[in-house]
């Protein structure tokens, strides 16, 4: 890619209907790159995977890191790379398609029109991620943007990007995981109790703040809102009537049906060892 001179003009909200939502693994994947960056190498820069949803939501599900080389000025892209990902890509998920392209750091950069520009001719309105990787004040700024270019006339005068809304949806077991991640400093991962701890401490938060809504609504303190109501009486109808004996059995089976499992890969694990121990004395004599 050439060199530019182009404004670049960032805004906090867009003016645009379109909406982007992402996985968890994608910025799991993209922290990973940034680890495993060459040394010299300020941030990454990669291509983002997925499809457009029938209600116009860009479905952001897998991703993949691009080589390249970034001055002040200048940004250049392993295109061949790029092109043989995909094709890779796209041999395994043929229905995942190139929505956008993202890069580590907290927000739009010098040489992100250079990007967004060759991304803008591999498919039409690319979304562009940033990920903050350093977790700054504890939290993970992720940030989606579009761009739109302000001419006067033929001249084009400057790349406006907007942000977008952004939903990051993530089930109990990837929200803890996620949670870990943005903790800069972790002693150690932790285990099942923990994190079975830690998303029990964060169902009991979530009921108590359910039994103070229903209290002030009874007590005429807020007024009812009809779906946040049906939404608790769905969420109390799904739940299974068991009696204390019936759900204590049931964690004991599963436990039990849990501890069978590591004894029987522990075995495993020393079986290989020892198998393994057996072919080297072979070898040997």
């Amino acid at each position: 890619m050439a060199s530019g001179g182009q404004t670049i003009l960032q805004f906090p909200q867009a003016s645009t209907n379109l909406t982007a939502r992402i996985h968890p693994l994608v910025i799991f994947n993209i922290c990973d790159c940034f680890v495993r960056r060459p040394d010299q190498a300020e941030r990454v820069i990669g291509t983002l995977l997925g499809s457009v949803l029938p209600d116009g939501t860009v479905d952001i599900r897998n991703s993949y890191a691009v080589p390249h080389n970034e001055s002040s000025d200048q940004v250049a892209l392993d295109i061949d790379y790029h092109h043989n990902m995909l094709a890779s890509q796209q041999k395994v998920n043929p229905k995942e398609v190139i929505v956008g392209w993202f890069s580590t750091g907290s927000g739009v950069t010098g040489g992100s029109a250079l990007i967004h520009e060759f991304y803008s001719r591999e498919v039409p309105n690319p979304v562009h991620l940033t990920v903050d990787t350093g977790f700054t004040n504890a939290g993970a700024s992720i940030k989606a943007f579009v761009s739109v270019n302000l001419s006067l006339g033929d001249q084009q005068l400057a790349a406006q990007f907007q942000e977008i809304p952004l939903d990051l949806r993530m089930v109990e077991a990837e929200r803890v995981g996620f949670d870990i991640l943005k903790t800069t400093m972790v002693d150690k991962l932790p285990g099942d109790v923990e994190g079975m701890e830690a998303t029990m401490e964060r169902l009991l938060a979530l009921i108590d703040d359910v039994y103070k809504y229903v209290d002030d609504v009874v007590e005429g303190r807020v007024a009812p809102d009809n779906n946040i109501g049906r939404f608790i009486s769905d969420s109390v109808s799904s739940m299974p009537k068991l009696s204390s004996q019936a759900f204590d059995k049931l964690v004991n089976d599963s436990l039990q049906d849990q501890l069978l499992l590591l004894y029987l890969s522990s075995i495993t694990r020393t079986q290989l060892s020892l198998a393994e121990k057996l072919n080297t004395a072979a070898q040997i004599l």
